[in-house]
């Protein structure tokens, strides 16, 4: 492809974990970050609408620039400056993977502006992305659409010492997910934080069977979810700093929609076939967002 100067990157929403499935799981979910960006002669302009407006840095430090600038150092010819406008519609530090969403925008649109087909560099892409994440759940999620499994592998290579891969599923279509965004926000270092550094056994292999149960129950068998949704690695641990969203999710649970903590909280995802809710479960605190599951995952329009 040639080598436009203006690009616009579509990029959805992603839920990760989805139960036992940490660092694993990641689900693309129909609510979107958008991003402009054009080549200029010099400098840097950033422009921030939406989520995060006011709040993000609008310097080199914003993290679709940042991540521009990684993808270029892989992928070679950077513009000399840059016009970046953002229209953010995910939520910041909710669960939701708007950091993950940003960097894949940003290493979407570096690859277009190189002259370089996404499509064909989806790896490289993915490599960055979940480089600066650490692990590709949420990248993958955006960046491919759909129901994904990640996984990494160590390599010999000592400057490249972890290798990240991802599969994308197609999703069964009676899936209708529901986000509960919590108002409050949430860190993920800080989630990170309360986990332990062992389980038990007979936590490791309830959390492998209900894993393995979760790509059945995404993808063909979603009667399957209540159970396949079940954790015994993360959630418990990290449920101090969400009491209310735990609280949330046992509720559903209890009247059998099957709900997890979305990523590292506190947003709950609750994943119904007609998104039917019970109606006597407190939701205060929360707002109801009926979703659908994106199945392409970042888009891009050339300018």
């Amino acid at each position: 492809m040639g080598r436009p100067t203006e690009v616009r990157v579509r990029v959805p929403a992603s839920s990760a974990n989805l139960g036992a499935g940490f660092d694993s799981l990641g689900l693309a979910l129909s609510l979107y970050d958008e991003i402009e960006v054009c080549a200029a002669p010099s400098g840097l302009r950033v422009e921030v609408r939406g989520e995060g407006a006011g709040r993000v840095p609008c310097d080199e430090s914003h993290l679709v620039v940042s991540t521009m600038r990684r993808t270029w150092k892989v992928l070679g010819d950077a513009p000399a400056g840059l016009r970046l406008r953002c229209h953010n519609a995910i939520p910041h530090s909710r669960g939701l993977g708007s950091s993950a969403a940003a960097a894949v925008a940003g290493a979407v649109a570096a690859a277009v502006l190189a002259g370089r087909d996404p499509e064909l560099e989806r790896d490289a892409l993915l490599q960055i992305t979940a480089g600066m994440e650490g692990h590709a759940d949420n990248a993958a999620a955006s960046l491919l659409g759909g129901f994904v499994i990640a996984w990494e592998s160590r390599c010999d290579d000592g400057n490249i010492p972890v290798r990240f891969h991802a599969v994308r599923l197609d999703t069964h279509p009676g899936i209708r997910p529901v986000a509960f965004v919590a108002e409050t926000e949430s860190s993920t270092k800080a989630t990170r934080g309360l986990l332990p550094e062992q389980v038990p056994l007979v936590d490791a292999a309830f959390t492998g069977s209900r894993t393995a149960l979760a790509v059945l129950a995404f993808t063909q068998r979603p009667e399957l979810l209540l159970a396949a949704t079940e954790d015994r690695l993360h959630q418990s641990y990290r449920r101090p700093a969400y009491p209310r969203s735990a609280e949330l999710v046992d509720a559903l649970r209890a009247h059998g929609v099957p709900a997890t903590i979305s990523g590292a909280g506190p947003t709950v995802l609750a994943l119904t076939s007609d998104e039917t809710l019970p109606e006597d479960v407190d939701v205060s605190g929360f707002g109801v967002r009926p979703l659908r599951v994106d199945a392409t995952g970042a888009r891009v329009e050339i300018g």
